[in-house]
Parts: C-alpha cells; sequence; structure tokens
C-alpha cells in the first residue's frame, strides 16, 4: 500500500499482488491522527496489506523540512498501530507529476482535487515497487 500524507487528505494507492503496477485506491479525508490511522488500519486488513510505503517529501536537494518531520512523525505513530512494515519513500514531485497527469486526461480543475492524491500515492508505490525489481531509474 502507498500513501501520499497531506495536511488535508491521504492518498490511497495498492499494488497487483505481483507487486508490479500500483494503482489509485481512495482518499481519506484528514480528520485527527486516531481517526486517519483507523481508517488506514481498516484498508491493510480489507486488502490483506503486506507493507505501507509512505511517501516522504523532500526538498528538492534532499533535506527534511517541515512536511517531511510531520510525515515521519505520522510514520513513527503508524508504525506502532500496524503489524506490517512501515518505509518511506522519496516522493519529490510526485503531487506535480499527478496533477500533470490529471491535466493530459482532461479532467477539470475541481475534479482533480479528489484524485490528485491518490494518484499521487501511485507513483510513489510504484517508484518503491520499481526500485525492489531493480528496475527504478
Amino acid at each position: 500500500m502507498g500513501l501520499d500524507i497531506g495536511d488535508r487528505r491521504i492518498g490511497v494507492a495498492l499494488s497487483d499482488p505481483e507487486r508490479l503496477l500500483a494503482s489509485a485506491l481512495t482518499i481519506i479525508e484528514r480528520r485527527d491522527s486516531a481517526t486517519d490511522v483507523q481508517a488506514i488500519l481498516s484498508l491493510v486488513a480489507k486488502h490483506e496489506v503486506e507493507c505501507i510505503v509512505l511517501g516522504l517529501p523532500r526538498s528538492l536537494n534532499g533535506s527534511i523540512g517541515p512536511q517531511a518531520e510531520k510525515v515521519q512523525a505520522f510514520s513513527e505513530m503508524l508504525s506502532r498501530k500496524v503489524e506490517v512494515p512501515v518505509e518511506s519513500w522519496d516522493e519529490r514531485l510526485s503531487t506535480v507529476a499527478a496533477e500533470r497527469l490529471l491535466i493530459e486526461v482532461g479532467m477539470r480543475r475541481d475534479k482533480r482535487k479528489k484524485h490528485r492524491d491518490a494518484i499521487a500515492a501511485a507513483f510513489i508505490l510504484q517508484g518503491y515497487l520499481d526500485h525492489l525489481r531493480g528496475s527504478a531509474p
């Protein structure tokens, strides 16, 4: 499972059983940490998830900024609640790539918000899956 953690939404993506292809699944509207974690745990159980990959939004120079610190704190909290490994993956520009894709397919601006975070999560998870197979750029 791939997660794109934002302040307002969490994008969620899943891979196929062979771990070849990531697909956008849903978004979780952020409420509070306990509710957010419970929603993730429910999806983990429902989809029999074996690993969670959180996008870590590093700065373009690779440093850890305020948003990345929030994601790291969420990752630590989630790790204590879930029984599967929680990994971090560099997600620089995944949201930008998701937005570009939605523009290219002609999706209206008001609709893009609903899908962008889940698609960003799919980009994050796909990068991780490609890395596992040794085919990452």
